[in-house]
């Protein structure tokens, strides 16, 4: 299954979707130009989605492809309306393997969120508290138990210092997307959590634990919450520290 050379120059960058030819829900979401639409069917590897066509093909059908939109004039745009798609039908209802480009950055919010991140109105934090930078694994797509889950742990900490700390604070880019009331502090790996099960990071495997931490907890109080949630604190953070974690009255 190919285009020929006249519509792939008519098609330039596009934007496809891989459906269950019965059902027609959409099960994966791709962009590119030429006959990049094509390649996973010849596709061979371990994810996810080639897992998902070989099922498909065992039950003697074929994916269903259909270009969402063409005609993109660059790379980029077709990288931005594919992030859009994925944060639209939510990355855990797809086979792909990550959100898409920048998705974090100038994905899909909700208008508090996108206030935050752009007026960050300033708030000086009166609890003793521990600020948790989560920059490298925060999306605003995150439900609220990933969201808890990679706030609370796998932290290289000051135990006997994190202890005094009431409150945890989940930082993205400055802007505190949610506060936990902190209950305990554990060796890390020994509680509950969804990110050894998700997380290819070798921060997340069980080996590579040892001398980290993390804490067990709630969602703040109510007024604890408004108080805090959607408000910056990058004027609490240095400019050039690379440290993660910031105390505060502690």
């Amino acid at each position: 299954m190919s285009f020929t050379n006249h519509v792939i120059t008519e098609l330039r960058y596009y934007v496809y979707l891989y459906l269950h030819p019965e059902t027609n829900e959409i099960f994966y979401v791709g962009k590119g130009n030429g006959n990049r639409a094509f390649s996973h069917l010849k596709e061979q590897s371990e994810s996810k989605k080639v897992r998902y066509i070989e099922e498909l093909k065992n039950q003697g059908l074929q994916p269903k492809i259909e270009i969402l939109v063409h005609g993109l004039e660059d790379e980029k745009i077709a990288l931005n309306v594919e992030s859009s798609i994925i944060d639209l039908i939510g990355i855990k209802n797809l086979t792909n393997k990550q959100s898409g480009y920048k998705s974090a950055t100038f994905g899909r919010m909700t208008i508090d969120q996108i206030n935050s991140i752009y007026s960050k109105q300033p708030v000086d934090i009166t609890e003793p508290s521990i600020l948790i930078k989560v920059n490298q694994s925060f999306r605003f797509s995150m439900t609220e138990n990933e969201l808890y889950d990679y706030t609370r742990g796998r932290w290289n900490l000051n135990p006997d210092r994190a202890k005094n700390a009431k409150y945890g604070f989940a930082v993205y880019q400055g802007v505190i997307q949610e506060v936990y009331e902190i209950f305990k502090w554990h060796e890390a790996g020994t509680t509950e959590s969804i990110r050894l099960e998700n997380s290819k990071s070798p921060l997340d495997t069980k080996e590579s634990l040892d001398g980290r931490y993390e804490f067990t907890g709630k969602i703040a109080p109510k007024d604890i919450r408004e108080k805090y949630r959607l408000k910056s604190v990058e004027h609490i953070f240095s400019k050039k520290s690379q440290n993660p974690i910031k105390y505060v009255n502690i």
